[in-house]
């Protein structure tokens, strides 16, 4: 795995139109000169352009709906998921059956399911207000990714603050991170952030990056600097 292929970037604007700009300006469609392995879909664009959109990326597709409803809802939207052709499918890790028919669903499909722990926007604040037993979210992080792994998603999406203690209670689990920024940029509404390398060497798989290259003058080479700051993949060393 070359190290840009472990930067899924976060293609949040709200419309098609733009999206085509940002996929030409980082050459996502390129075989060889691809600015970042993959593309996330959030609401935002998903609602402004809906499938229209997954259809004109021909890189891994990450379709960020985060999905929560009863178990039988999210198990057919995961199956329709599966038709499209995407790669990750994100849901939030509440009930169990819902995430066991969920993990049977994404098997089908040939998807791999990223269970949602805790919003990397989430603080202990938050963590009081839902009257959790812990005010610590990357306690809760821990509890609700190891709950999900029982119940057979191998795949995760945490903040960098949790991202080693994942690892190592769940090392065989596929960790991606969201919240990254190059050291010295603006968190923006993110609370529990983490630099690039750092969130490698902690043992993240893959890194979600947005704005930091969204909103940079040159969105290509800001993607190439993120790259740069990569080691390459654990398993060739």
């Amino acid at each position: 795995m070359k190290p840009k292929d472990r930067v899924i970037f976060a293609l949040d604007v709200p419309n098609i139109i733009d999206a085509e700009r940002y996929i030409t300006l980082l050459d996502v469609n390129s075989r060889e000169d691809y600015r970042v392995g993959a593309i996330k879909i959030g609401l935002e664009l998903f609602m402004g352009a809906g499938l229209a959109v997954v259809r004109i990326i021909r890189r891994p597709v990450m379709l960020d709906l985060k999905l929560h409803d009863i178990p039988e809802t999210v198990e057919r939207a995961i199956l329709r998921a599966g038709d499209l052709g995407v790669t990750f499918v994100t849901l939030h890790v509440q009930q169990r059956d819902t995430m066991r028919r969920a993990a049977r669903a994404a098997e089908k499909g040939g998807i791999q399911l990223l269970g949602v722990t805790v919003l990397t926007s989430m603080t202990g604040a938050d963590m009081d207000d839902l009257r959790y037993t812990t005010s610590e979210p990357s306690d809760r992080a821990i509890y609700l990714a190891r709950m999900a792994w029982q119940e057979g998603i191998t795949g995760f999406v945490a903040s960098a603050m949790e991202v080693g203690r994942l690892r190592a209670q769940l090392p065989k689990s596929l960790l991606v991170i969201p919240g990254i920024r190059p050291a010295g940029a603006d968190a923006g509404d993110q609370k529990r952030t983490g630099t690039p390398a750092q969130a490698i060497a902690d043992g993240a798989d893959y890194l979600v990056v947005g704005r930091p290259i969204r909103d940079a003058p040159d969105p290509a080479a800001a993607a190439d600097a993120i790259a740069a700051e990569l080691p390459p993949d654990r398993s060739a060393s």
